[in-house]
């Protein structure tokens, strides 16, 4: 496999699954052409590639299959500049997911292939996290990994257990994907409340917060839930520090509205909402916030900065084709100026 030795520097590391996605070309159903898209991603990748954009050294520790598409997926990795030192090798396939792409009032849907793959294979202690976050700030997981199988949910709890015990601050996203739970007859709640008990931040919308909490919010009005189910959850997980999430409404598939707010221990942060119209890829754009507002961590940014900044990075995703945000600072400062678009020459 290809290596970049010097991990070490890595300030953030991502663990979780690197997959493949094919998709069908925009306004076509999944093979009506014999043509399919492909690009690499999964959420902590995508989380990793927006950090190293955004100028932070980034590691990914992941388990791929040692042949031609494992190799691509380091590669890829690599020339977005994402360390790559701590990805291990093991039996098994690459995970695939095939995606439909929406339009109009057709909705996107996303159909898993990740049965067998070497990431939900591979033994929980096969990565070494005392080498691999012995320079980190920061271990960014999310739910989509622990949904995997029971081996992927106990390397997912023994990744966050080694952060605390090393002091490294765990980023989680709850990311609670209910065909991947099924299939497996996974715990759900106790294992995301598990992940999230160990977070300082915590990616979460209110669903996913009723689901770790085994609370029911939908007598809390629409506009007050999240306030609500983030408040719950701060009180139950006394390591939370902040809770984040996006708000989007939806017209159609490519015509959304959309805004973030942020729960901290300090009282209730909220953003703008930006109007998003002819969106080319909504996916990733969850990770993109994820990846911004570790950003403002890392680099001292205000809470409401941080968000204003996590918001801009989400709508800019939306315009980029494939899972990555591939937009770096002055990018997303240039829309928080609200720079216009004059091309820019």
């Amino acid at each position: 496999m290809l290596r970049n030795r010097d991990t070490s520097a890595a300030s953030v590391v991502c663990f979780g699954e690197i997959l493949l996605r094919l998709s069908s070309p925009q306004g076509e159903l999944l093979l009506q052409r014999p043509l399919l898209n492909a690009h690499i991603g999964g959420a902590e990748a995508n989380v990793a590639v927006s950090l190293a954009q955004l100028g932070h050294s980034v590691a990914m520790a992941s388990v791929l299959p040692d042949n031609p598409l494992g190799r691509a997926c380091i590669g890829e990795l690599r020339r977005h500049g994402v360390l790559t030192d701590p990805i291990q090798t093991g039996a098994g396939r690459i995970g695939l997911y095939f995606l439909t792409v929406g339009a109009g009032h057709r909705p996107s849907e996303v159909l898993y292939d990740r049965e067998a793959s070497a990431f939900a294979l591979a033994a929980p202690d096969l990565i070494d996290w005392k080498r691999v976050l012995a320079q980190a700030k920061w271990l960014h997981v999310s739910g989509v990994t622990a949904a995997l199988g029971s081996r992927a949910a106990e390397s997912a709890l023994r990744a966050v257990h080694m952060a605390r015990a090393q002091g490294v601050s765990v980023s989680f996203d709850c990311n609670y994907r209910a065909k991947l739970w099924e299939r497996w007859h996974g715990d759900a709640r106790a294992i995301l409340r598990e992940l999230a008990s160990e977070a300082e931040l915590l990616f979460a919308e209110e669903r996913d917060l009723a689901l770790i909490l085994g609370r029911d919010f939908s007598d809390v009005p629409a506009h007050e839930r999240f306030r609500t189910a983030a408040a719950a959850a701060l009180t139950t997980f006394p390591r939370v520090q902040r809770i984040a999430t996006t708000l989007r409404v939806e017209r159609s598939v490519d015509d959304h509205d959309l805004s973030a707010a942020l729960m901290s221990r300090t009282g209730l942060h909220t953003t703008r909402s930006y109007s998003l119209t002819r969106i080319i890829d909504r996916i990733g754009s969850g990770d993109a916030v994820a990846a911004a507002i570790l950003h403002g961590a890392q680099t001292g940014l205000e809470t409401q900065a941080t968000l204003d900044f996590g918001l801009a990075a989400a709508c800019l995703k939306h315009s980029i084709a494939g899972d990555f945000n591939l937009v770096g600072v002055a990018d997303v400062h240039a829309l928080l100026r609200d720079g216009g678009f004059t091309v820019r020459r």
